[in-house]
């Protein structure tokens, strides 16, 4: 058995001897990063298409396959813009409002992604669990071909009329999010905590 003091110089040895991953897929992880301002040309749907295909390879308990992705058209976008702009015209004031609108009016593309629901608490939370990592697969693979996104989990997406719109049955659905995606305007930088104040080893 590894006594405590053995079993610490270990762990600071492991520690000393780290290197963070080089690799070309740990480069698209690091780099990729909340996008907020995009170029006006349109993503090819095929992209989307194969970013879709690897996210549905994500983890998913008993294989459950909870997912949804509703690629969204002008109307159904045009329609979302005007209902976020009338509800904070309400909570906010018309200046607020038209500021919003004139904001969502710039994103390029947009998807809404749903999670199957379940009666079983646990299953229920698998199920949300596995749509979260769908949504990395498709964001990683978007960023890998130089198209950034932003995942929004707004209160707007949970006001019925959302999911009226989107013919989205809520008693068996709930939106996880909605992705904006569009080749990138401009970039923020972000930084990460080290590797040695996250991780616990035991013994």
């Amino acid at each position: 058995m590894i006594s405590d003091h053995n079993q610490t110089a270990l762990m600071d040895d492991v520690m000393f001897k780290f290197q963070p991953a080089q690799e070309d897929f740990a480069e698209v992880v690091r780099t990729r990063r909340t996008v907020h301002e995009f170029l006006d040309t349109p993503v090819d749907i095929a992209t989307i298409l194969q970013a879709i295909d690897l996210a549905r390879w994500a983890p998913n308990h008993k294989l459950t396959e909870p997912w949804t992705f509703h690629i969204l058209g002008p109307q159904s976008v045009r329609q979302l813009i005007d209902l976020n702009e009338s509800l904070i015209a309400v909570e906010k004031g018309e200046e607020a409002a038209r500021k919003k609108m004139a904001r969502w009016s710039q994103i390029p593309g947009w998807m809404i992604v749903t999670c199957r629901k379940s009666s079983d608490p646990i299953r229920n939370e698998e199920n949300y669990a596995a749509v979260c990592c769908a949504l990395q697969n498709l964001m990683l693979f978007l960023w890998s071909r130089k198209v950034g996104t932003k995942w929004a989990t707004s209160h707007f997406l949970q006001h019925p009329q959302v999911a009226k719109t989107l013919d989205i049955e809520s008693a068996t659905e709930r939106i996880v999010g909605m992705i904006w995606y569009g080749y990138v305007a401009s970039r923020s930088e972000s930084r990460r905590r080290p590797v040695p104040e996250i991780t616990v080893f035991h013994p």
